[in-house]
């Protein structure tokens, strides 16, 4: 089965409540310029439908899931803001809130899968933001990469703990209750599009690049990672632990 969306396709995420259920976040014209669409579609016995539809007036990058509400989803958007989406809401009450503190695209969101009250928005303005819905500003700024940031993920096990993955060629590990980040590498020789923690062994990050390689790293020990992937003949955009 498959559904054809209007846009391109950007990021798919399973809820984590509803396991037919998928949001799609789509850019038109491959996000380079243009509007975005968010989806949320459901598995059925007649295939997939479309449950509900939000239009923004920028491309939408990446979107991710509330972890206490099943209605609720947040939206990374190139205008800079992140929407934030109530399924449960009519037409006129969404987006439920929309968040505008980066001052350029916003690339990747991450809901905390052990707190979930709170979520990371990560831009290409260089920096990282914490965010929660009972507050109307950031909660915190994170501001040491120096280039774009393509991806931000929680650790799947630590509540105060995340990754994040930028154009600067490093890595960078982060706890909330340090003032700065714990642990930084210079995991590839070009940018690095992509990050994500093994579910199942919460000290192994997988990282891919510009350079067309996945690398698997274990934290505790980052002078060189645990393995190099090859065969990929582009980039690697997007991977999931």
């Amino acid at each position: 089965m498959f559904y054809k969306t209007a846009y391109n396709g950007y990021a798919v995420e399973f809820s984590p409540f509803l396991e037919n259920r998928i949001a799609v976040a789509t850019a038109q014209n491959f996000g380079i310029i243009g509007n975005g669409r968010q989806y949320v579609l459901e598995f059925g016995p007649q295939g997939i439908r479309e449950v509900r539809s939000f239009d923004t007036a920028d491309g939408l990058y990446d979107c991710a899931w509330s972890e206490e509400n099943e209605n609720i989803l947040v939206s990374a958007s190139g205008d800079g803001s992140i929407k934030v989406w109530d399924l449960s809401g009519p037409p006129h009450m969404n987006p439920l809130r929309s968040f505008q503190e980066h001052t350029h695209e916003v690339y990747a969101v991450a809901w905390n899968l052990v707190r979930r009250n709170c979520f990371l928005s990560a831009s290409w303005d260089d920096t990282i933001k914490l965010w929660g819905l009972d507050s109307q500003m950031s909660l915190r700024t994170f501001a040491e990469h120096t280039y774009c940031i393509y991806a931000v993920t929680w650790n799947p096990v630590h509540a105060e703990v995340f990754a994040s993955a930028s154009g600067d060629n490093t890595v960078k590990i982060w706890d909330l209750r340090q003032p700065s980040s714990t642990l930084t590498m210079a995991a590839h020789a070009y940018e690095i599009l992509a990050a994500d923690w093994n579910k199942y062994n919460d000290c192994v990050i997988a990282t891919g690049s510009v350079d067309k390689t996945v690398k698997l790293w274990d934290v505790r020990m980052p002078a060189q990672p645990l393995t190099t992937l090859l065969g990929h003949t582009y980039a690697v955009r997007r991977g999931k632990g």
